[in-house]
């Protein structure tokens, strides 16, 4: 049985089981029209039949994604639960059988495989680590994956929006960490931060499960994303993880409150130290202490990323670039193509069409 939510802002429904024909629509790579990031799309399949288990874990998490049984495959028993919401992607997947899982460059997410119960290893970028229910593996967004998925392996399979975690770690490190982020490939989900996200993560899944619960409520359901996202933020290892961040100046602040604020606004230089109160040349070397990089650096970066949160989610049919470009404060789009290559690896269009 194969069954998909896509809620209404109004009111979430009860999940119904689709009919023949939905899945043959969704077997053909057809889009039904997704809900905004306040409110989780849900689906769920359990299967013996290995192409619907393809395509339920394609159309969940990435196009790229395959699976090969290691032995007949004759046992597969699939069992999917999962929920997109916003920046994040979480679901409790069962192959029930040994399977291979390779993708290439997940390129815009970074992502998490959390055993419940057996083990899992992970190979990418020459680095084989071993997974098991007291230890999550993390997968950057560079470097091809190899997965040999043991057949009682039960996992959590988070995926977190590209910017967002970077954003959410910059944040909690107090200064800028090179893109893409360099992230410890394993984490303890025995004790500790690891052990407290992981419960979170299940808790919003097994949210998503009825319709009458907080994560109904757009607000919540925004909150408990954005909490997950910074709850890995804190857990994941990277170079200054294990260092306090410093408290930012009221100076810098104000000028990061002024950027956030209205990000499309034509800021200069002289016009942030204005509002923070100080001189350019004070703001621009409070910036590269506290923030990693000048103020309009910042203010191009905070840019590059909410046009690229906006093409990931919007309708490739009634929106162009140059369209969110300009909302975003871009007035020179070949220069903007320019920078959102370097920070995402792809061309803007190619974000915009993989929502096709």
């Amino acid at each position: 049985m194969i069954a998909y939510e896509w809620p209404d802002r109004a009111a979430a429904q009860p999940s119904l089981p689709a009919s023949r024909q939905d899945y043959s629509r969704l077997m053909a790579g057809s889009r039904q029209s997704e809900p905004d990031g306040d409110v989780p799309m849900v689906a769920s399949l359990r299967t013996t039949d290995l192409d619907e288990a393809r395509i339920f874990c394609r159309r969940l998490f990435y196009d790229s994604v395959r699976v090969v049984p290691l032995g007949t495959g004759e046992d597969l028993d699939f069992y999917g639960d999962g929920a997109r919401l916003g920046p994040i992607t979480v679901g409790e997947i069962r192959y029930g059988t040994d399977v291979q899982v390779t993708a290439p460059d997940l390129q815009t997410a970074y992502h998490v495989l959390a055993p419940l119960t057996g083990a899992l290893q992970s190979r990418q970028l020459g680095h084989v680590v071993a997974a098991d229910p007291s230890c999550a593996v993390v997968l950057l967004p560079v470097g091809e994956i190899e997965l040999t998925w043991a057949a009682d392996c039960r996992l959590l399979s988070v995926k977190v929006d590209r910017a967002a975690l970077e954003r959410a770690v910059d944040a909690v490190s107090d200064r800028q960490l090179a893109s893409p982020m360099p992230l410890g490939a394993t984490f303890s989900t025995g004790s500790g931060p690891g052990r407290s996200w992981a419960a979170l993560v299940r808790l919003l899944l097994a949210e998503t499960r009825g319709p009458d619960g907080l994560l109904a409520q757009p607000q919540i359901a925004r909150r408990w994303r954005d909490l997950v996202v910074s709850g890995l933020a804190m857990t994941v290892e990277h170079p200054y993880s294990h260092e306090p961040a410093a408290r930012r100046p009221r100076t810098v602040k104000r000028a990061l409150d002024a950027m956030h604020a209205d990000p499309a606004h034509p800021f200069t230089a002289s016009e942030l130290a204005a509002v923070a109160g100080v001189g350019v040349r004070v703001l621009q070397e409070s910036f590269k202490q506290h923030v990693g990089m000048p103020p309009l650096t910042y203010l191009r970066r905070l840019r590059l990323d909410g046009v690229h949160a906006e093409l990931t989610r919007a309708d490739p049919w009634q929106v162009t670039i140059s369209e969110v470009a300009e909302r975003w404060g871009f007035t020179h789009l070949g220069r903007f193509a320019g920078a959102y290559r370097t920070r995402y690896g792809v061309p803007p269009s190619r974000t915009l069409q993989d929502r096709r």
